[in-house]
């Protein structure tokens, strides 16, 4: 036997003005009016068919908003991604690299030049070229 959903007005009020913000992922979208089916007494297949989720995204929600609320029923669950490699030290290292003196014979510092130099140092061998040009950007260091 299912667990029947049942929305109290406050709840619906919050539903309500969720779904009227502008800036609005379509994954909260979704995750709202499932909820709203649901409490109109909607089966999860007739859900699955008219916003067209997979029937694990409906059960999540429910499963999410009776165990920890409605708030936290609409939110995103975090995801690990890949965990951090280079630390804000290595970032230091090869900025100061970068604004160092450039190899002998250059005008100037290349990325693949930069990732040649910081591979050859203990502790930056796995650095790849592009992980080298993002690093760069994100501290705003110019090789130009």
């Amino acid at each position: 036997m299912t667990t029947q959903i049942r929305l109290n007005k406050k709840e619906l009020l919050y539903l309500a003005d969720q779904k009227r913000q502008s800036s609005i992922s379509l994954r909260r979208y979704n995750r709202i009016n499932i909820l709203l089916l649901l409490n109109k007494g909607k089966k999860n297949t007739e859900i699955e068919d008219f916003l067209e989720v997979d029937r694990i995204t409906i059960w999540r929600t429910k499963k999410r908003y009776l165990e920890v609320g409605i708030e936290k029923a609409l939110e995103e669950e975090s995801r690990p991604g890949q965990p951090i490699k280079y630390t804000t030290d290595h970032e230091a290292e090869l900025a100061a690299l970068a604004c160092g003196p450039c190899p002998e014979g250059r005008k100037r510092w290349t990325i693949r030049l930069l990732t040649k130099e910081i591979q050859s140092k203990p502790g930056f061998e796995t650095l790849n070229r592009e992980s080298v040009r993002l690093a760069l950007k994100k501290m705003n260091v110019s090789l130009g």
